[in-house]
């Protein structure tokens, strides 16, 4: 504790900080915060994607729905607690706990769960309504451990946030021993029948708002040390969950280590952005990817169009089909040299070959509609072209020219911002004009026309 004094101290005479240095701080926790909260409980959204949501609003590669809409609403969450935690004159309250878990979840839904006799069972999660069932959770040791059942729940709770309002009112615990105390006595409840995890943490951060703190992130990477902590704080108060919902300071030290040690980590942080100094963490691979790529990209207006799947869809019903017809029309007189004209046509994940699963076919005389099927749709949010190869074959007996094939390419590559046709980029939602396409079919004409001269004189 003397550590987080000293730092403590150090952070309060570097007040207030630069507006720059404010906000670089306040983004760094924001997304440190809501992806490492999420990871813990299974979110699956990348640091990177987790940046263009919350920063821009994009979505950016294939990303599950539920958790986007998750991440979006921990950050709801996050901006709830900041708010509730600045009005000092207000009380900690059940209902904004309530309200709080009912953001986080933002709808009931169903879940499944195995239950310690091995049975597998589905059931509603309520949002901001306590469990109306027991909940169990599997330790790292592969133990099932019961919580409070759902008729002790609402007791426990009350006595919970007479027992906070109370205790910072004495003021005889650190914030960040009453913060874990609290996280952990909470947990040994776990109120809610999901999301008790992520509710538990933002109120550690409330708690350290409200006494002037640096919020804290317990990182998704360092997950098996902070349930060890807590399990080690289990075998000291025991299985019976209102002894947990009661825990004295004394029998969970292992885990308010484990927390002073993320309040440390987040004192250091905000000194060195209080100083103008880098605060960019290389702790894992992902983010020094990360940081390699900001840099290395130019630089991007925050109101800049990023590409769509909608985007993908309107340059192949508005530009590229008709195109493919214009090209067919022009070949005609060529065509009757040949037994065959064929035609494929893909939408790509890569940019110059169809491999494995990550294409599909495309029909110039069909629209891509909204009937579009799921596997295809998450080829088209990846998607990197669209190849359209025209082919002749098979000289007419009646000519006597050599057995020439004629191979054509057409073909489209997508970028964030642009695509490219023809070595020309262009915006989404603008297309090559008449001439460019006039060019580029007569460009076609005269190389097949060289290329039957040629078969004919061989």
């Amino acid at each position: 504790m003397k550590k987080i004094d000293e730092l403590f101290k150090e952070w309060q005479s570097l007040q207030p900080l630069k507006e720059s240095d404010q906000r670089r701080l306040d983004q760094k926790f924001m997304l440190e915060f809501n992806y490492n909260s999420n990871h813990i409980e299974g979110n699956t959204l990348t640091y990177g994607q987790t940046e263009f949501l919350l920063m821009f609003g994009k979505v950016v590669d294939n990303a599950n729905m539920k958790d986007l809409e998750e991440m979006k609403a921990s950050n709801v969450g996050l901006k709830m607690v900041r708010l509730e935690a600045e009005d000092k004159e207000r009380p900690l309250t059940e209902s904004f706990i309530r309200e709080l878990h009912h953001t986080l979840l933002r709808e009931d839904y169903e879940e499944r769960r195995e239950y310690p006799d091995g049975s597998v069972r589905t059931y509603t999660v309520h949002a901001g309504i306590y469990k109306t069932r027991p909940n169990s959770v599997k330790t790292v040791t592969g133990e099932f451990f019961e919580y409070a059942s759902p008729e002790e729940t609402p007791a426990l709770m009350t006595d919970l946030i007479q027992w906070y309002n109370e205790e910072e009112r004495k003021g005889q615990m650190s914030p960040i021993e009453l913060a874990t105390l609290f996280h952990y006595r909470y947990i040994r409840i776990h109120p809610f029948e999901d999301g008790n995890g992520r509710v538990s943490r933002l109120i550690v951060n409330y708690i350290l708002h409200r006494h002037g703190y640096p919020m804290i992130v317990v990182k998704s990477s360092d997950k098996t040390n902070y349930l060890i902590a807590l399990n080690r704080c289990d075998l000291a108060v025991g299985k019976v969950p209102a002894d947990g919902a009661h825990a004295p300071l004394e029998r969970i030290l292992p885990f308010v280590e484990y927390m002073s040690n993320c309040l440390e980590r987040a004192l250091n942080i905000s000194i060195k952005a209080a100083k103008g100094e880098s605060i960019e963490e290389e702790d894992d691979f992902e983010k020094q990817l990360r940081i390699i790529e900001r840099n290395a990209k130019k630089e991007i207006p925050q109101d800049s169009h990023i590409v769509t799947p909608q985007d993908k869809i309107d340059v192949f019903n508005k530009f590229h089909r008709q195109l493919t017809d214009r090209i067919i029309n022009a070949l005609n007189p060529a065509i009757a040299f040949y037994n065959t004209l064929t035609v494929h046509y893909f939408m790509t994940k890569d940019r110059d070959k169809i491999s494995g699963t990550g294409f599909f076919e495309l029909n110039s005389k069909e629209e891509l509609g909204p009937d579009i099927s799921e596997r295809n749709m998450n080829i088209l949010k990846e998607a990197q072209s669209i190849m359209m190869h025209i082919r002749l074959q098979g000289v007419k007996s009646i000519y006597k020219m050599k057995d020439t094939p004629i191979r054509l390419s057409a073909s489209v590559f997508f970028d964030l911002q642009h695509y490219t046709f023809n070595g020309t980029t262009y915006r989404y939602g603008t297309y090559p004009t008449s001439t460019q396409l006039d060019n580029f079919i007569k460009d076609i004409k005269d190389y097949v026309l060289k290329t039957i001269q040629k078969a004919t004189e061989a």
